[in-house]
């Protein structure tokens, strides 16, 4: 997956001149991570295990020790994750909330395409009937809301999971979860106390969305 990643320096610079920007920092491996330096340990309490982690053994790991590094770097003020990635910016909360690091955390809507699909630098990887089809993704989710009145969390999930099993789109999971916890939940919370995240193949493109519910 990393292999397959975008690297769009050229592009990304020219954005970063027209924004204005003084300073475009591009370091290599070996100065972000010397041999010196030490390990950080965070205890994610299961917050990694479920969903992604399922899916993606160590990934979040990965991901902790890249964010933490990037604030150790820069010590910002704020840090904007967007929402889309729903366990990740959890698991960064996390982190920082247990190093009692002086960066905020601000997480910013999901932003998408006409069709619903969810904007990420991997939509560049799929050909415009794929695209097309990924509207799917949302149009399904959001229906769950509706859902909540005639079904329980794990009836929805298996709703969901059925309506994006058609192919070529392959789901790999669906999970309605705590907002705060990621565990599966079992009944219907309060107001905006639950997420459903989805993950897909289509075209060999991994997509991921997500909706409060």
């Amino acid at each position: 997956d990393l292999e397959k990643y975008p690297r769009t320096l050229e592009s990304d610079s020219r954005f970063l001149e027209e924004a204005h920007c003084d300073v475009l920092f591009y370091p290599d491996v070996a100065e972000i991570y010397p041999k010196d330096l030490k390990e950080i340990k965070v205890d994610l309490n299961g917050l990694d295990l479920v969903m992604e982690g399922a899916h993606r053994p160590g990934h979040f790991n990965g991901v902790v020790r890249v964010v933490h590094r990037l604030l150790d770097i820069i010590k910002p003020h704020r840090i904007y994750m967007g929402q889309k990635d729903f366990q990740q910016f959890t698991i960064i909360a996390k982190m920082i909330e247990q190093l009692d690091l002086h960066t905020s955390l601000v997480v910013c809507p999901i932003l998408r395409e006409k069709n619903g699909l969810a904007m990420s630098s991997r939509n560049v990887r799929l050909s415009d009937q794929g695209r097309a089809m990924a509207g799917l993704i949302y149009k399904t989710i959001s229906e769950v809301i509706l859902l909540k009145k005639i079904m329980s969390p794990k009836q929805a999930c298996s709703k969901v999971l059925e309506q994006l099993n058609s192919p070529p789109i392959q789901a790999e999971y669906v999970d309605i979860a705590d907002i705060h916890t990621l565990q599966s939940s079992n009944v219907w919370g309060p107001e905006r106390s639950s997420v459903l995240c989805v993950a897909v193949w289509l075209e060999g493109v991994r997509l991921i969305d997500n909706i409060i519910l």
